[in-house]
């Protein structure tokens, strides 16, 4: 068994399997044919501090950048608002961030808010970690990392997609290399604990189908807000401890890939054309575990540029720009990314429903 990631416990269980999957990082050109390499692809879940976690991860880092999505700008100004509401987002008062490498960096709306950026390793009064501890192997140390910048007196603010959620809504394509921890509210304050942070308020976001953003503070203070206290109250009851519930998400793997895939065999079988937009990280482990390749989705789109002239790893889908929609014009898009579905729509009035019908991936 695996040493926990968090509090080195080897207690826990095996929760989801996934096979071998290719990185989720690597997307090489176009041209480059292949086999690409696979790797165990698994969550571990710890029976002391009850943090969900990889297993194994191939170490490579070579994901070129995303474009950031509407939905995570708006959410991102949202809670910089509840922040500034909260006081903790105040003018003059200084701040670090721990940004996620995927993009999506809050600096620029809180230096508009009159924030000073800290000096680099300095304390702050304010440090944000937007999705980045998920992507530290050691989380204690990366934890204990980010305490000890917070300043007396100050906080630190922890946003992650909520665990809760990827069991209510089955998402078990959030697992993926590189994504080392899953964090439920629980498993987010046992860790914050070892570093001697202490729980305050919550938010909650629609983004990613749930995300949370918790209050961790040096002082002890009068410990987590009743929103808080409740959010606690409905992971546990939702069973973010238990193996048991993520049964579910094993089951989803199977049924899940095996609708896809019938749906996309019945337009090929039409002689109807789809195409897939988002090159995303989880949409990889989609189409591995479904067996998708170029003959039932041709082409995936995205605005990256980064990314166009390149391929998905495993399935070897090429990456084309956005024109390719409206050259093209497919019968359906297959859309990899949920919180894309309003700003994506809009771009492309021209593929509107009942012409071009929309499916989720």
């Amino acid at each position: 068994m695996p040493a926990c990631r968090a509090c080195g416990s080897r207690a826990g269980w095996l929760v989801l399997d996934l096979g071998a999957q290719p990185p989720c990082d690597l997307f090489p050109p176009a041209g480059e044919p292949g086999p690409d390499p696979v790797f165990p692809l698994r969550m571990w879940l710890c029976g002391e501090c009850a943090l969900a976690q990889l297993v194994e991860d191939p170490g490579t880092r070579e994901e070129p950048a995303g474009v950031e999505p509407r939905a995570l700008t708006e959410q991102a100004a949202d809670a910089v608002r509840r922040l500034r509401e909260a006081g903790l987002v105040r003018p003059g008062a200084t701040v670090a961030e721990y940004g996620s490498p995927h993009g999506g960096s809050w600096l620029g709306l809180l230096r508009a808010e009159g924030m000073r950026d800290a000096e680099p390793g300095a304390q702050a009064d304010l440090v944000v970690d937007g999705f980045g501890l998920m992507h530290e192997a050691r989380q204690r140390e990366a934890m204990a990392a980010r305490a000890s910048r917070v300043a007396p007196g100050g906080a630190l603010v922890m946003q992650y997609h909520s665990l809760a959620s990827i069991l209510a809504q089955r998402q078990w394509n959030a697992l993926r290399h590189g994504h080392f921890a899953y964090y439920s509210t629980p498993a987010a304050i046992a860790l914050a604990a070892s570093a001697g942070l202490h729980p305050g308020r919550s938010w909650t976001f629609p983004l990613y189908g749930g995300t949370v953003l918790l209050e961790l503070r040096p002082e002890p203070g009068t410990g987590p807000d009743p929103a808080t206290t409740a959010l606690l109250r409905a992971e546990e009851a939702a069973g973010v401890r238990r193996a048991g519930a993520f049964a579910p998400l094993a089951r989803e793997v199977a049924e899940g890939t095996a609708r896809l895939k019938t749906r996309l065999e019945a337009f090929a079988a039409a002689g109807k054309r789809v195409t897939g937009y988002g090159a995303a990280s989880r949409a990889v482990v989609l189409l591995q575990a479904a067996g998708i390749g170029t003959g039932l989705l041709p082409e995936i789109v995205d605005i990256s540029r980064a990314k166009q002239g390149r391929r998905m790893p495993g399935s070897a889908i090429p990456v084309s720009g956005p024109g390719a929609l409206r050259e093209r014009k497919p019968d359906a898009v297959l859309l990899f990314v949920p919180d894309l579905a309003d700003e994506v729509r809009e771009a492309f009035p021209e593929l509107a429903e009942p012409a071009c019908e929309w499916l989720l991936g």
